[in-house]
């Protein structure tokens, strides 16, 4: 089977040449070509057959020796196309990928970048990281091609497979096995807060208008209870910014009612019990994708199939389970957007959002103010 590069074929080719001239035992020569294709599976094959007599008669007709293998050569180029073209391609020195405002950005940047350097060192091209100031940047720099890759979460993952030349080819599993999470709503305790009437004219705090748990959740929560317009129901909203800040938000008394997605919920309340004693939560809403990481579509295609076998590698591998213990998960496994993202696509319905036309822009985000120590 062929590897899909020209300067390969040709060789191959050209050798296969000179053994039909060379021998004179054989008056006849079959060869059979398969074109590559993108999954390195061979789909097809045709033969052409070239009928030749001993090499004296070989001599005596150099030209149509000649023919014959400019005629494969063509039959080659045309067989492999586009595709063994783009084989051909050459990687770029690094790649650029973005990281969206999960949690506090510094500690977050630490675990990706341990990520970063093992991708590095497995593929020989520099991974670099750029942290994102808010969930809808990432489109603004894709647009600008300033970008070729990102993990993005579900919801952002959803607006871009709709809206980008990107597709998933990794997500991450967590520690307790899982590859999903999904978003919570609560209150304190002491709020007196129970249900969506009793949310009338309290505050409210979003993440980002950008994010499936912090955003497309609970427009969905309070379109099934009645409520189309948040901002007839709650005195003021605003976007917290990460899911980590509006815990914060309503554990200082900042805003009444928040949103965070569950992992950094419980990675907050593991670290600080006051959390739990003190919230509770209201509604749940169904599970959603993990952070997958996307690439341009763009990219050389060698170079996309070599950085994913590398994430779903990492588990077999000394330095990548290194490297997977500091990201703070177990493996990584296969991404498919639609089977994946299927439930954002519903929770958007549900919510009454069109994700061709939603205006995804970074919503102004709220100062906050805590206290020093975060107790």
């Amino acid at each position: 089977m062929f590897s899909g590069r020209p300067t390969q074929e040709f060789a191959a080719l050209y050798r296969l040449y000179n053994r039909f001239v060379k021998d004179q035992r054989r008056r006849s020569v079959s060869f059979r070509l398969y074109p590559f294709t993108n999954e390195g599976a061979t789909r097809s094959a045709m033969e052409i057959r070239c009928e030749a007599g001993p090499l004296n008669r070989m001599k005596e007709r150099p030209v149509l020796s000649l023919f014959i293998f400019m005629g494969l050569t063509l039959v080659m180029a045309l067989s492999f196309g586009g595709a063994a073209c783009a084989a051909e391609e050459v990687w770029p020195d690094h790649i650029l990928v973005g990281i969206v405002p999960e949690v506090n950005i510094f500690k977050q940047r630490e675990r990706y970048e341990h990520l970063a350097d093992y991708l590095t060192r497995k593929t020989g091209v520099k991974v670099r990281l750029t942290s994102l100031g808010g969930y809808g940047n990432v489109f603004v720099k894709f647009g600008k091609s300033r970008m070729d890759g990102a993990f993005f979460g579900s919801f952002t993952g959803a607006l871009a497979y709709q809206r980008l030349d990107v597709e998933p080819i990794a997500r991450p599993v967590t520690p307790d096995g899982r590859s999903t999470y999904h978003g919570l709503l609560f209150v304190r305790k002491d709020s007196g807060i129970r249900s969506v009437a009793d949310m009338k004219g309290k505050v409210m705090a979003f993440v980002d208008k950008a994010s499936s748990c912090g955003y497309l959740f609970p427009m969905a929560y309070f379109r099934k209870n009645g409520i189309t317009d948040a901002n007839t129901l709650f005195s003021e909203v605003f976007f917290a910014g990460s899911h980590d800040v509006a815990v914060e938000a309503i554990l200082s008394g900042n805003a009444d009612v928040g949103v965070a997605k569950n992992t950094v919920f419980d990675q907050m309340a593991a670290d600080r019990p006051r959390i739990r004693e003190e919230l509770v939560v209201l509604a749940e809403s169904p599970e959603y994708p993990s952070h997958g990481f996307f690439l341009r579509r763009t990219l050389p295609p060698d170079l996309r199939m070599t950085l994913k076998a590398a994430l779903l590698n990492m588990e077999n591998d000394v330095e990548g389970q290194d490297a997977l213990k500091e990201f703070g998960a177990l493996r990584f496994v296969d991404a498919d957007a639609k089977r994946d993202y299927r439930g954002i696509f519903d929770t958007a319905r549900e919510a009454g959002i069109d994700l061709r036309t939603f205006d995804y822009q970074e919503p102004e985000k709220k100062n906050l103010q805590f206290p020093p120590a975060f107790p």
